[in-house]
């Protein structure tokens, strides 16, 4: 699967033929702290490149999730509703939603230039 990133700290999973898989980068949920809860949309919501599908509240606060892509939602992960902590032990294998729609690469960073961005990523 190739992994896109945006500014935000979110990441679209990329296959070929297959819906964009989102989630959170490690980097985020260092920031995070330990997550208490996630806030998912529901599937069939609309949900469009660079704005707020949902949030994640943390011991710390509470974050807006952007998304990376556009399009609908075809799956959220239910396991997040009762066990959010996967997205601090497992972040870059634990996905948010899944999302039938188009991605503008041009928007978002490959791998190495997003852990470029900051050395503490």
């Amino acid at each position: 699967m190739k992994r896109m990133y945006a500014h935000t700290h979110e990441w679209a999973g990329l296959e070929e033929g297959k819906d964009v898989v989102v989630g959170i980068s490690d980097y985020a949920q260092i920031a995070l702290g330990d997550i208490v809860f996630v806030n998912l949309p529901t599937i069939g919501d609309p949900v469009t490149q660079g704005e707020s599908f949902g949030d994640v509240e943390s011991v710390k606060a509470v974050s807006d999730l952007i998304s990376p892509v556009s399009g609908k939602v075809s799956a959220i992960n239910d396991a997040l509703l009762s066990a959010p902590e996967l997205l601090n032990s497992d972040p870059l294998n634990t996905w948010v939603i899944k999302v039938e729609g188009s991605v503008d690469e041009s928007l978002l960073m490959d791998e190495a230039t997003y852990l470029a961005l900051d050395k503490d990523h």
